[in-house]
């Protein structure tokens, strides 16, 4: 009798991570590539970017720098993946938040070169997955992609996330705890025994960041902060990369596309859309799933996600003005046929979304 096959990326093939000596992650990197492209955005890692140039010069190798314009987007990786061939680079580095990482990594896939990534905040676990989210150049959510492999190095260096602003790290815990509230309800009944163990791992996650999450805010650089960024950044990506495609997103991220058709939602980060989305998962599943345990896991939700400032409703998201008509496209967008939102194990219309959207902080379900 015949056996079904899976091929998927689990892990990065070598993770560097703590104190890093940044000699030591450069010999690696030189046996990856002498003519690294690094990638980046951002002004605020301009300088750390410069200062990579010039330690990989010394080292023998041959940069060539590239930024973004615009969030991880077809146009931005057209133009440089021309800048890409033109010098030969035979090794994509993305320096940066969690939409650099993904256009690194994608422009790395469509190459055929390796990939290093280097998160320079704990926001998401891009640095990790074999994933990328493709965005429109105005921001809105297009299309994820799946990607042949993991990066070949990850260095997650604690001295260059502890930079970033404490709101990187409330909203990778809100990303990272997800992966239970999605996973619980998409692929807690797999027959798959790394599917149930992923589920497994993205409950001890989930523990651990309620645990120690307010602490690691409170102390950054503790024991703490340590365990909790890498959960965020680390662990988090392993579950999805030991999930597999098996082991899914449902209505959180669904809710996090939707929101990013908005403009008036791009200052919110990745993390703080998708913790929002869980809330309006959990409220899903309390109004039309008549579940009561996600209304009591709600009201669990809304004191630890106040502690960290994450945003609990729609006006927190800057959306209190918004107009019925884009909150109806919001909705509209997060329900489409292909959207994972229909991994739940009930039907979602619209309208239901909707009224789970505006009552994020409702004490009890209506009678």
């Amino acid at each position: 009798m015949g056996t079904c096959t899976t091929t998927q990326a689990i892990a990065p093939a070598h993770v560097l991570r703590g104190e890093v000596f940044w000699p030591e992650a450069i010999e690696v990197i030189a046996r990856l590539g002498h003519r690294p492209l690094l990638l980046g955005r951002s002004a605020d890692t301009a300088t750390l970017r410069e200062g990579l140039l010039e330690q990989f010069g010394r080292h023998g190798l041959k940069p060539h720098a590239a930024c973004l314009q615009h969030d991880c987007c077809e146009e931005d990786l057209a133009r440089i993946s021309a800048l890409a061939e033109t010098p030969s680079c035979d090794l994509v580095i993305a320096t940066g938040g969690g939409k650099v990482l993904d256009a690194g990594k994608l422009l790395a896939d469509r190459l055929d070169l390796p990939c290093v990534t280097v998160p320079t905040s704990a926001a998401t676990c891009a640095g990790w997955t074999a994933l990328a989210n493709l965005y429109s150049p105005n921001g809105a959510f297009a299309q994820d992609v799946t990607l042949r492999r993991c990066p070949e190095l990850l260095v997650f260096d604690h001295a260059l996330v502890i930079q970033a602003p404490a709101r990187t790290l409330a909203s990778g815990i809100a990303d990272a705890m997800a992966k239970w509230y999605e996973a619980s309800v998409s692929s807690g009944g797999s027959e798959d025994g790394l599917v149930q163990q992923a589920v497994q791992m993205a409950r001890i996650l989930r523990d651990q960041l309620l645990l120690e999450g307010q602490e690691a805010m409170a102390n950054p650089g503790g024991a703490a902060w340590k365990r909790v960024a890498e959960a965020s950044a680390l662990t988090a990506g392993l579950v999805g990369g030991l999930g597999g495609a098996r082991c899914r997103t449902v209505a959180a991220h669904a809710v996090h596309n939707g929101l990013t058709q908005l403009e008036a939602t791009h200052g919110s980060l990745h993390g703080e859309k998708v913790g929002f989305g869980v809330l309006v998962q959990l409220r899903l599943e309390e109004l039309v799933g008549g579940n009561r345990l996600a209304a009591q896991a709600r009201r669990q939700l809304l004191p630890f996600f106040r502690a960290l400032a994450l945003p609990l409703s729609l006006a927190d998201l800057g959306l209190d003005s918004a107009s019925l008509s884009d909150l109806r496209a919001v909705c509209a967008f997060a329900c489409r046929e292909d959207s994972d939102l229909h991994h739940l194990p009930f039907q979602v219309a619209p309208d239901d979304l909707l009224a789970a959207m505006v009552s994020t902080t409702a004490e009890r379900q209506p009678a």
